[in-house]
């Protein structure tokens, strides 16, 4: 069973930059591909980027392209996601997830997920 815990949101001024975390603990963390996904306040959550188990391919979405960077440090047991030149439009909960199955790509192949870390960027 993999635990994971995210932060390193807070309140930024649009332009600014933040890093989140994802630490895990508990089961193989080193072989799962982890993802991060947002939630805005009323909408579905969407999903942000995607990082393979060894780090050698990811993949984003296209909003986030060119600003946002996913990368991981297996032997820390963590993921992180560095977001630059924010946006209003990125604010949101974002949640780290990590699958079983080593291509995932619904929402719900994704077994393991944090409790979310809120992201506020202000115009």
């Amino acid at each position: 069973q993999v635990r994971l815990a995210e932060s390193g949101g807070r309140l930024v001024q649009a332009g600014g930059s933040l890093r989140l975390s994802c630490a895990a603990s508990g089961g193989t963390f080193s072989s799962y591909p982890v993802a991060w996904w947002r939630q805005a306040p009323g909408q579905a959550r969407d999903f942000v980027a995607v990082i393979n188990w060894s780090g050698t391919y990811t993949y984003y979405e296209e909003p986030v392209k060119g600003r946002f960077t996913v990368s991981r440090d297996n032997a820390k047991n963590t993921a992180y996601l560095q977001m630059n030149a924010l946006k209003p439009e990125d604010t949101a909960v974002y949640y780290c997830a990590a699958s079983i199955n080593p291509t995932p790509v619904k929402e719900y192949e994704y077994d393991y997920w944090g409790q979310g870390t809120q992201v506020t960027v202000s115009s």
